[in-house]
């Protein structure tokens, strides 16, 4: 397994270099609208908002590859660990609303020095051994990961709209700046905690504690120089609702943000309901992301037996997501011209193979490893092709103004389904008599296989309802590209 897993982190990562260059050759630049490139105030306020959110990315891409392997480290059951995957799933669950509004209320800078706090205290909560204060750990784990995703994009959109006076198409020039990144960073964390844990002999608690000075660093960053990016604004602060001023200003912003949260839930609500193509998409991405969080919680424990560097074999999934990614914008490009459609429908049927595979490679008494690292990997591409195609779905058929009452609605059966997808693991395993569940295993990938089934079906669904449906294909003349 040693020998496999660097072969596939070799191949995997020449594979990118050339799907990258190959990209370049068949993708033409997008245009850059020119006051952008020459507005060095644009560029100092783009690499001052990377300069934290990549460091908060890198602290969290670090805690993956050895999440598992600690809960293991400490004696923890399958079972016991299933439950703190669970409570972390769960928490993400109920922390969403909370950290819809929080950056309103609290303050766009300010929510984002709690995630670094909560997120470095849930970090070094890793160090106990102690049942419940990993639990506890996992509960600000779920409100990090909440704040994480949306605390950093309120910061940027609202200085970039409201305070500098950017325009508004700008803004996804930096995200995707942040998007080229993140795959980078999440391939160079899993060698880094690979070179903590077991080349240096550290353990699994490692990877961990380096996590904390990113943490801090990032911390340090968003106090430091996003301070003195507001004070060089037009407002003094990152609200435009003081909240040091008379008593009464803080419960008025707080319920008006709650007030616009709940409002852009029932707008986003009535959407879901009133679009049967927004309806099945939701079906989709909560199928399908739901099998991916279980993914998460079962490669460490399939492979983890035949001793493979388990920072390596992390590695090497995102180096695979990273070529799903370069293959989209490669099968999207002007030379092949395929629709997003197509490329979803492919990474169903691939996710299906992967798990289908799965099935028979973990039966009890006749596992074969390397086929499991295969199906992982296959899965992990096929996340790669999965998540542009079904960004680009969203951003035709859900109106932007609605789009995060919307996601705030697919969140809810993603988190649901994979809690009780492992909850039905817990149970399978604790009726064995807590030892290790590998037919509970092979079962639950069985299982996953079957939801795949059922969002392949709610694609084909998804596009015979729209088949002459503009809005489902890429911009090109009338006729061309029907999915």
């Amino acid at each position: 397994m040693l020998v496999t897993v660097y072969l596939a982190m070799v191949v995997l990562l020449v594979l990118c270099v050339c799907l990258e260059l190959t990209a370049r050759r068949f993708t033409p630049p997008q245009p850059t609208p020119s006051a952008m490139g020459t507005n060095p105030a644009f560029r100092r306020f783009q690499t001052l908002f990377l300069r934290g959110y990549l460091l908060a990315l890198s602290a969290d891409w670090l805690q993956g590859p050895y999440l598992y392997k600690l809960y293991r480290h400490y004696s923890f059951l399958e079972s016991q660990i299933a439950i703190l995957y669970v409570v972390g799933l769960a928490s993400c669950v109920l922390f969403a609303p909370v950290a819809s509004w929080l950056p309103q209320v609290l303050g766009r800078r300010r929510t984002c020095l709690l995630f670094c706090v909560a997120y470095s205290a849930c970090c070094l909560t890793k160090l106990s051994r102690d049942y419940f204060v990993l639990i506890l750990g996992r509960v600000l784990g779920g409100l990090s990961t909440s704040l994480l995703s949306t605390a950093f994009q309120a910061w940027y959109v609202h200085r970039h709209v409201d305070i500098h006076d950017f325009p508004k198409e700008w803004i996804p020039s930096t995200f995707t700046k942040a998007a080229s990144w993140n795959h980078g960073l999440a391939v160079g964390a899993g060698l880094v905690a690979n070179m903590l844990a077991e080349w240096l002999h550290l353990g699994p608690v490692a990877p961990f504690l380096l996590a904390v000075p990113c943490l801090g660093a990032c911390g340090w960053v968003v106090l430091t120089d996003w301070g003195l990016e507001e004070k060089d604004g037009s407002l003094e602060g990152d609200n435009k609702t003081p909240l040091l001023g008379p008593s009464s200003s803080a419960p008025l912003a707080r319920a008006s943000a709650q007030a616009r949260f709940w409002r852009s839930c029932q707008e986003g609500l009535r959407c879901l309901l009133s679009d049967r193509r927004v309806m099945l998409l939701g079906g989709v991405q909560a199928l399908f992301e739901s099998v991916l969080y279980i993914f998460i919680f079962l490669w460490t424990p399939v492979l983890d037996p035949y001793g493979p560097p388990l920072g390596m074999v992390f590695s090497c999934l995102m180096a695979a997501s990273m070529a799903g990614s370069l293959l989209y914008r490669l099968a999207t490009s002007t030379c092949y011209r395929l629709q997003p459609g197509h490329l979803l429908c492919f990474s169903m049927l691939l996710a299906f193979f992967s798990f289908f595979m799965l099935i028979f490679s973990t039966a009890p008494g006749q596992p074969r490893p390397r086929e499991s690292l295969l199906a992982f990997l296959m899965l992990e591409l096929a996340s790669g092709l999965y998540f542009p195609a079904v960004s680009f779905l969203q951003g035709r058929v859900i109106p932007e103004e609605k789009r995060a009452g919307v996601l705030a609605w697919f969140r809810l059966p993603l988190h649901l389904t994979a809690c009780l997808g492992l909850l039905a693991l817990h149970r399978e395993v604790s009726g064995t008599g807590g030892g290790e569940g590998g037919s509970g295993t092979r079962h639950m990938f069985g299982g996953c296989a079957v939801l795949m089934l059922a969002a392949l079906l709610a694609v084909v669904s998804l596009f015979t309802l729209g088949r002459n449906d503009v809005d489902l294909r890429l911009d090109g003349p009338k006729g061309e590209g029907d999915v």
